[in-house]
């Protein structure tokens, strides 16, 4: 593929790439990247929810019903914390959302009936992923530069990913022992701890925009958005494709649950390997005059390609090494996407626009299951294979009419809060 003008370095560093450079992050970020670490290293909710229903008697039909409630919650709650943090505030919307987690993640891990834990997976579920999109909106508040934004996404994704590891790891190793009733009540307390860290020290600026709050009409007919919805989809499916579809296909091939582990950390070992080669480069590139959609498409085919390779192995090692090759495109594509999202969205609507973005990993969660089903069923492995990178190149495709209408805009020294900019001068 011809490389595209976005594809291309800057010949020199911009003013924009020398201030973000010499500028320290204001306080507040750590905070947020510290709880996007604690909240994901003790985020036993999600992963070890069947296990936690299979133990309550809850299998076949009724565990997936329950399943699928937390995935509906997680859609739901992405939109609504989004919208919120724009009408009743950034820190008002994180204290809460974390606060009835604990409350909720509490009484899952003590449930047994089945109406309690359809109630409890559904609440829990709006509230699992809820920091998403208010975190992405106080950046945005709190950093007027666009380079030190996408380095703050690259640190952040690997924040995720280095909790999602110790999530994995010490889930699987205490959940035989001690059961899962004491992980949820880990997670609770992590989302405790959360809510505390930010009613401390996150500013009481940290509030409603000046504008009154994002507006769901205006969001929902934006065309780059729902463009950007859409490439984030295709691109995403793969990586969920990790967790759904890539376990059912080693059990068709015989190998053990071993050779699943080992290519989970392979995987884990690629991301913490990558993101500090692979940050300073988006940085650069998120300084210059091109938006990042050129790098998100790019990321959606490696991803699509990557993942998709899957299906044409029946070796342990093979498994990972498809693991491995999509790690750069995940890391691109949540920079880069973050990027469009910033320049696209208006000041008071930064967290309606990041919570609606946020329900691509939702949609991708519930759609990669369903897609490689059908795969598997008409054509079996090979057809993995063909749907995954379809999915990529469907998602590069639709890069195009979002790079026609996404243009970068002055510098935002008028979308930066007061407070957040004085703090930023005076650091």
């Amino acid at each position: 593929m011809t490389p595209s003008p976005a594809h291309t370095a800057p010949s020199a560093p911009s003013p924009e790439a020398t201030v973000a450079a010499r500028t320290p992050w204001p306080p507040l970020i750590w905070v947020l990247l510290v709880g996007t670490f604690l909240i994901r290293s003790a985020g036993f909710a999600y992963p070890f929810l069947a296990y936690h229903l299979a133990g309550r008697g809850v299998e076949g039909t009724w565990a997936s019903i329950v399943l699928a409630l937390f995935g509906v919650g997680w859609l739901t709650g992405q939109i609504v914390c989004g919208a919120a943090a724009d009408r009743i505030g950034r820190r008002t919307t994180l204290v809460g959302a974390m606060t009835a987690a604990t409350l909720i993640f509490s009484v899952l891990a003590q449930t047994r009936g089945l109406t309690g834990l359809a109630v409890c997976a559904f609440l829990g579920g709006i509230c699992y992923d809820a920091p998403r999109p208010i975190v992405s909106a106080l950046i945005a508040d709190s950093v007027p530069d666009e380079p030190t934004r996408a380095k703050i996404a690259g640190w952040r994704h690997f924040a995720v990913n280095l909790g999602a590891a110790c999530t994995g790891a010490a889930g699987g190793l205490l959940a035989e022992s001690v059961g899962t009733a004491p992980l949820f009540w880990a997670n609770a307390v992590a989302c405790a701890l959360f809510a505390a860290a930010a009613l401390r020290f996150l500013p009481a600026t940290a509030n409603t925009s000046t504008h009154g709050g994002g507006h769901y009409r205006a969001a929902f007919t934006d065309v780059r958005l729902l463009l950007l919805w859409l490439v984030s989809v295709c691109a995403l499916i793969p990586v969920a494709a990790l967790y759904s579809v890539l376990p059912v296909m080693m059990v068709q091939d015989h190998l053990p649950a071993s050779a699943y582990g080992m290519s989970q950390v392979a995987g884990a070992i690629a991301v913490l390997v990558l993101s500090p080669l692979l940050n300073p480069y988006l940085a650069r590139r998120a300084s210059g005059d091109v938006p990042m959609v050129g790098l998100l498409a790019l990321s959606a085919v490696i991803l699509g390609v990557g993942m998709g390779s899957a299906g044409l192995t029946s070796h342990p090692v093979g498994y990972a090494a498809a693991v491995v090759i999509a790690v750069p495109g995940e890391i691109i594509a949540f920079v880069a996407a973050a990027n469009v999202v910033n320049l696209i969205a208006p000041a008071h609507s930064r967290g309606l626009y990041a919570g609606i973005w946020g329900t691509t990993l939702a949609v991708a969660v519930i759609g990669a299951p369903l897609l490689a089903g059908w795969a598997l069923h008409t054509t079996g492995h090979g057809g993995v294979t063909l749907a995954l990178t379809a999915c990529g190149v469907t998602g590069a495709a639709a890069c195009l009419p979002l790079a026609a209408l996404v243009h970068r805009r002055p510098a935002p020294t008028d979308a930066v809060s007061l407070p957040a900019r004085v703090a930023l001068e005076s650091s």
